[in-house]
């Protein structure tokens, strides 16, 4: 299927939800009105009876007949609400899937609290901000699923080792997500649950926390707690049954039902409190986290990964869709208790508030420890989902070949940035291990664009997710890159120091990994043209001791000629640029030096 394919494809489904979607609010004028006329009817009714107009029997059928009919449209009104909302949030799913094959992101989650300028990749790779690869991917419905995916982008190619078995893992998630991609109404499913509000899975995991660390009585859940309330039942239902049948007073009755409503509020109040407080936050989310649940649970997957998500959330003892409908019970108990006439009268005779308390008492002793290994496998499930709706949004993508191998390994046909779509100019270029390449071009030529796409491509191919180019093959390294140093005049840094940080922290990050690839653009830019020349070429020399392999690319020429010095170490390529009446950039990277500057050439336009 081809990306123009995919496109038409939402567009239809938009077209036919839209149509229904019409149709079915077009119901709601109609099913307001029956229900109006079949109330008004049922008034009617028993005004005539009351008035002597209707004899019993008439009137029973007359009342009963509009009044079942009343109810039954009732229901399903009910339905058809459920039904528009249910397609309003498929509806969406489309429009932002739609939007991104327009090239519109901008309603995607940026991932910025998730930007790190110290990280190892992540900030010079684009992966979080605004227009970032984060908020092209993420579709997440839960907030443990967004962070989950923005850990798997960070954390991909960091200290990667073959003795992890990570080329093995990858492939793993590759197929997992391969599965999740053709899997289109499922997905669509899943993201129409929490596209209207995304499920926060923080604030679940919080209330359940303060709950067990809170200190609620345990002497609810006791034996013996459980025999004097039944005990005090009995002897209520023996003195109500004296009462009634003997010439036993009615008052002992009253007084003994008003005992118990003072022992079950009185007893319970605090544990209630506690409870309440903690979980009445969540119950919105539950009905959203318990549809996520339902699908998760009643899918068939063939992929061994996406099995194991399932086998989680079923469990061999505690089911977590059945704990999380107990919970929501739990729940909407607590909601009702704010109607004052029941709970006076449920705690009377039954005992309700204790109940409640022993109730979820026993719910946190048997899924408490399981909980957080639930919410876990959604988690991850809902990255999975993200990642599989880019794959197959991105049908011209491909899957990349890593191998299991203690060598750097990078060998691209046709590499691209993925953020430049069918306008991209693509590459080939290859990195053999402990190699270094000095790539020089003028501005705006290509060479930071290029780094970036060698960079990305990485960290998609670690993720498990197709890569931008023909063709792709690497094995599993550290990545490590130097392109955006900034100084911070707030901590007194100068920006030549900011880079001799960033440096530092290179140095220390590859001196504990099995195996590197660097990638930096411009090195000691802070600094005078002899300094940094000087200063570039010890680094690079001292750094080529060092398992490491590296893309540096440079304005400075002079720097190329470390490949005269090392040929067998470092190679020299450029972008170069074509100059005649308007500057020609052709992007392409070709073995050499660049001999063509543009920055002259622009001041010249520019003073004239």
């Amino acid at each position: 299927m081809e990306k123009k394919d995919i496109r038409d494809y939402y567009k239809e489904r938009i077209e036919e939800l839209s149509t229904e979607l019409d149709s079915r609010k077009a119901k709601v004028k109609y099913f307001v009105t029956a229900e109006v006329l079949l109330f008004i009817t049922c008034v009617a009714m028993g005004v005539a009876y009351f008035s002597g107009y209707i004899e019993t029997v008439p009137f029973i059928a007359l009342f009963c007949l509009p009044l079942a009919l009343f109810k039954g449209v009732k229901v399903a009104d009910g339905q058809n609400a459920r039904r528009i909302e249910d397609s309003e949030a498929h509806l969406e799913v489309y429009r932002d899937n739609m939007r991104y094959m327009d090239g519109d992101h901008s309603k995607g989650d940026d991932g910025c609290r998730y930007i790190n300028p110290n990280h190892q990749y992540a900030y010079d790779m684009d992966l979080f901000g605004k227009d970032s690869l984060y908020q092209r991917i993420c579709r997440t419905v839960t907030s443990g699923g967004a962070d989950r995916l923005a850990a798997v982008l960070s954390e991909c190619a960091q200290r990667c080792s073959v003795a992890d078995n990570a080329a093995e893992n990858i492939d793993k998630r590759r197929k997992a997500i391969a599965e999740l991609a053709v899997m289109e109404q499922w997905r669509t499913d899943f993201l129409a649950v929490g596209h209207d509000k995304k499920v926060d899975t923080k604030a679940i995991k919080n209330a359940i926390e303060q709950t067990r660390n809170a200190d609620i009585p345990s002497w609810a859940t006791s034996t013996g707690a459980l025999t004097m309330v039944a005990a005090s039942v009995g002897v209520f239902a023996v003195l109500f049954l004296l009462t009634v049948f003997t010439s036993l007073s009615a008052d002992f009755v009253c007084l003994w039902t008003v005992l118990q409503l003072g022992l079950s509020i009185g007893t319970s109040t605090k544990a209630i409190k506690i409870i309440s407080r903690s979980v009445e936050k969540i119950n919105s989310s539950m009905k959203a986290y318990i549809s996520l649940l339902q699908l998760i649970s009643s899918s068939e997957f063939k992929n061994e990964d996406n099995r194991d998500v399932v086998s989680v959330v079923k469990g061999k003892g505690a089911d977590a869709l059945e704990s999380l409908n107990e919970l929501k019970s739990i729940l909407d108990a607590l909601d009702r208790r704010a109607n004052v006439l029941g709970l006076i009268v449920f705690n009377a005779f039954a005992y309700s508030d204790f109940f409640l308390v022993r109730r979820y008492l026993k719910w946190q002793k048997q899924n408490m420890e399981s909980l957080n290994m639930w919410i876990d496998a959604v988690s991850e499930m809902d990255a999975r989902v993200s990642m599989a709706t880019m794959r197959y949004n991105e049908p011209q993508a491909v899957d990349a070949e890593v191998v299991d191998c203690d060598k750097v390994v990078y060998e691209a046909k046709g590499l691209y940035h993925p953020f430049l779509g069918e306008k991209a100019v693509r590459n080939d270029f290859s990195i053999e291990d402990g190699n270094y390449y000095i790539i020089t071009g003028a501005n705006m030529a290509g060479k930071s664009t290029f780094l970036r796409s060698v960079g990305i491509n990485y960290v998609l191919a670690m993720c498990g997710m197709p890569v931008f180019a023909d063709s792709l093959r690497v094995s599993v390294y550290n990545l490590f890159s130097s392109m955006r140093t900034s100084d911070d005049l707030a901590h007194g840094i100068s920006y030549f120091n900011a880079e001799l940080l960033r440096l530092r922290l290179l140095l220390d990050n590859v001196k504990a990994a099995p195996r590197t690839l660097i990638i930096l653009d411009e090195i000691l830019k802070g600094t005078n043209s002899l300094d940094k020349l000087n200063g570039s070429r010890m680094f690079l020399e001292a750094i080529a001791k060092l398992p490491v392999s590296g893309i540096i690319a440079t304005h400075d020429l002079e720097l190329s000629k470390m490949a005269d010095e090392h040929p067998d170490r470092f190679h020299n390529y450029c972008f170069e640029i074509k100059l005649s009446d308007k500057i020609t950039y052709t992007y392409m990277i070709t073995p050499g030096v660049a001999k063509n500057q543009n920055a002259t050439y622009l001041l010249k336009n520019i003073l004239t």
